[in-house]
């Protein structure tokens, strides 16, 4: 079980939710709308997206990483880099 599990519905909504934002967005362009609006727009979407990210990446230290880190050894040490890759990817978006 992954530690986002027992708000999987809330992600899925939150994701749906952003989805529509895309959708959006490219109404935007379509309709020639002025480019600061969709640029906010875009930033608004992007920060969602963002939140969603931390969100889960809250959910792995405390269930993956930690889980891992009590059982100890090797997959210890491929949680915390993975997790550590996962931040630097975050990071640098």
């Amino acid at each position: 079980m992954h530690g986002y599990t027992h708000d999987k519905d809330n992600y899925a909504k939150r994701l749906r939710r952003v989805e529509g934002q895309v959708r959006g967005l490219a109404r935007m362009i379509d309709n020639d709308e002025y480019c600061i609006d969709v640029l906010t727009q875009i930033s608004a979407t992007t920060k969602a997206l963002q939140a969603v990210a931390l969100g889960l990446l809250d959910e792995h230290l405390k269930h993956c990483v930690s889980e891992a880190l009590t059982e100890g050894g090797e997959q210890a040490e491929e949680k915390v880099r993975e997790a550590s890759d996962a931040i630097a990817r975050l990071v640098k978006s």
